[in-house]
Order: structure tokens, then sequence, then C-alpha cells
């Protein structure tokens, strides 16, 4: 009897499994580093948010320094000055339209759009002082006061501070905007919804702080 010897198709077999298993593995690790890329890329773009965002605290609590002491000198001025009462009102109005802006520490809030108004009733504000304090010069007595000394000492803090703290701003919202917008990173921050964050920008004169003299 003679036996024919049947194809020996095991050997094949684990052949076609490795060039199966290969391309398997290798889109595997690239799915698992760029799954890790993306972690990596979410937290930093977190991070980055939330250090910016706290800074935003920073600026409003200086600026609401600053609407602090407005009752104050204006309760100075016109206890010397008390015929400036259109002067005197309009650093009321303007203070109370800068304390309405308020934005919530919250990335959501901090659009360009909102800063952009926020920064509008601010100027109102600054305005406003400008001209009560030139109509100040008319009074030496009132200038004398100790009481506007300690208030002329408190209000040059408090604009330094704000242009400190505005710049410390800037600075992180602008480099987080930077970093959400480079690509590849643009890709996660799209996906994660993440905007740019709105800035101060600059308006005449505002590179230096206001001089308050009395």
């Amino acid at each position: 009897m003679n036996f024919k010897a049947l194809p020996n198709n095991t050997t094949k077999k684990p052949s076609n499994m490795k060039k199966l298993l290969i391309p398997i593995i290798i889109i595997g690790v690239i799915a698992y580093a760029l799954f890790n890329w993306g972690i990596g890329v979410n937290n930093e773009i977190i991070e980055k948010e939330g250090v910016a965002v706290a800074q935003w605290a920073n600026v409003e609590s200086s600026y609401q320094r600053r609407a602090d002491l407005i009752p104050n000198l204006v309760a100075t001025v016109k206890g010397y000055a008390d015929h400036e009462k259109e002067t005197l009102e309009a650093v009321i109005k303007a203070r109370a339209e800068a304390t309405k802006p308020t934005i919530n520490v919250d990335e959501s809030a901090l659009t360009p759009e909102n800063m952009a108004k926020f920064q509008q009733a601010q100027q109102g504000l600054s305005g406003a002082l400008s001209r009560l304090l030139v109509s100040v010069e008319r009074y030496p007595e009132l200038k004398a006061d100790q009481g506007f000394l300690e208030l002329q000492s408190q209000l040059e803090g408090t604009e330094n501070r704000i242009n400190v703290e505005r710049n410390k701003f800037n600075g992180l919202a602008g480099a987080y905007n930077i970093f959400i917008a480079k690509f590849p990173t643009s890709f996660v921050a799209d996906y994660i919804k993440k905007n740019a964050l709105g800035l101060f920008k600059s308006a005449p004169g505002s590179e230096n702080a206001p001089k308050v003299e009395f």
C-alpha cells in the first residue's frame, strides 16, 4: 500500500499569526503613546489655565481695593470743595459702573468680550479720578489735609499694584493662549473645548501707572 504524505500546513499557521500580530502590536503601541501624550497635554492645559485664572483673582482684588478707596476720597474732597458737585458725582457714577462688570474667577467668563467691557469700565473710573484730582489743585488746604495725604499714599500703591497684577495676568494668559494654539496641542484643546483667554489691551498712556498727586 502506498500512502501519500498529507500536506503539512501546521508550520504556516504560526507564520501567519506573527504577520497579523506585529501590526496589531505596533498599532497598540502607537495608540498607547498617543493616549499618554493626550493625557499629558490635557493636564498641562488645565495647569496653565488654572494659574492664569488664579492670577485674575489678584487683578480683581486690586481693582476692588481702588474702588473701596473712592468713598473716602469723595467724602474728603466734599468737606473742602462741596461745590465740585458735578465732578464728585461723576466719580461716584464711574465707580458704580466699574464695579458692575465683575468677572467671576472662571475660565469660561474670561472671554475677550467680557475683558473689553471690564477694561472699558475701569478706564472710565480712571478718567473720572483724573478729572477730580485736577480740580483738587484749586484747594491748597485740601492738599494739605492729613487724611488726603494718606489717601494719596494708598491710591499710589493701589495703582501700582493694579499695573503689576495686570501685567502678570497678561503674561500667564498669553502663554496659555499660545500653548493651546500650537500644533498639535490645538487638537487636544479643541477636543476638551478650551478657548483663548481675554487679555488687557493697552490704552494710550496705560503703559505707566497713573500718578496720584494732591
